[in-house]
């Protein structure tokens, strides 16, 4: 089910874990914070949202309640007709009467990193895919890949030690610098996000984010040098960025429906807000702010 977890947990889980990836368990808890992220900084109803998050709402006389609540939360994911096939989406928020509005797609690399060239040719045929049948929506990809080091601490093994680093598993060199194979991929990546209206080309996302996540002694931490301050890709612009899209579109593009696309906000008297387990999850991330409304109107 999902859970309310901290972009930390999520990605030490993936830092550490060894089991196989095509069950994506390595990946399933970033799901969970993205789709929670939605809720508690988006303002997305979590109704909307698959899997849905661990949220339940109340509607006050005048504002949104919101309440943590694990037995509302769900594992599935939302089936999305695309216009050359039906796809399963990691994270969907599905308006009704709407439909898919926004949706973020996250995948991950352990090793291997000679797959990165397949997976370009996958993630271009997923977003193409799901804008021709869906030219408005919002789409957001988000990879991480694991920060294996040449160096003293991850020359022999991976996080797990479950098996000798294969020399294609190597994500940085010994000085720090990144391999070849993932600058060309961060190139790529570069290449194919910051689509900006429904006119524009279906094969580009919204909004595209490249994360190194450290292993071994310092498994989830999120590599500071790379990608480097300027790039595009930067996790820091990712969510505002489509956030920003979803309200050009579904808000102040179309007035008539803004009583059911706007993102509310929550009550500053919300239980939720007052849970322990927020102050952890915003600290982690210095700036990040949750929505608040105190007069929906």
């Amino acid at each position: 089910m999902c859970a309310w977890i901290s972009r930390a947990e999520a990605l030490r889980h993936f830092a550490t874990c060894d089991g196989p990836t095509r069950s994506q368990q390595h990946i399933k808890p970033l799901h969970w914070y993205v789709a929670s992220r939605l809720v508690l900084e988006g303002g997305f109803l979590p109704d909307d949202i698959a899997p849905r998050p661990p949220f339940r709402v109340e509607r006050g006389r005048r504002e949104l309640l919101l309440h943590y609540d694990e037995t509302q939360a769900t594992g599935e994911e939302r089936t999305v007709l695309g216009g050359l096939k039906t796809k399963n989406v990691d994270v969907v928020i599905a308006r009704p009467t709407i439909g898919p509005a926004l949706a973020v797609s996250c995948k991950g690399m352990t090793g291997a990193l000679r797959n990165l060239t397949n997976r370009m040719e996958e993630l271009i045929g997923e977003c193409t895919n799901l804008h021709i049948t869906y030219p408005a929506l919002v789409f957001g990809f988000l990879f991480v890949v694991r920060a294996n080091r040449r160096d003293e601490s991850a020359a022999a093994e991976v996080a797990s030690g479950a098996r000798r680093m294969a020399a294609n598993d190597v994500a940085f060199q010994a000085d720090g610098g990144p391999v070849a194979s993932l600058v060309r991929f961060h190139n790529a990546l570069c290449e194919i996000t910051g689509r900006r209206g429904i006119r524009d080309d279906v094969s580009r996302y919204e909004a595209v984010s490249l994360l190194a996540v450290e292993a071994g002694a310092r498994a989830g931490a999120i590599s500071p040098e790379f990608p480097t301050p300027d790039s595009p890709l930067r996790i820091e612009r990712f969510f505002e960025t489509l956030y920003r899209r979803y309200d050009e579109r579904f808000v102040f593009g179309a007035p008539d429906l803004k009583a059911r696309t706007a993102r509310p906000g929550w009550s500053p008297d919300s239980p939720c807000l007052r849970d322990p387990r927020l102050s952890a999850w915003i600290a982690e991330r210095p700036g990040i702010e949750i929505r608040l409304s105190s007069d929906l109107g």
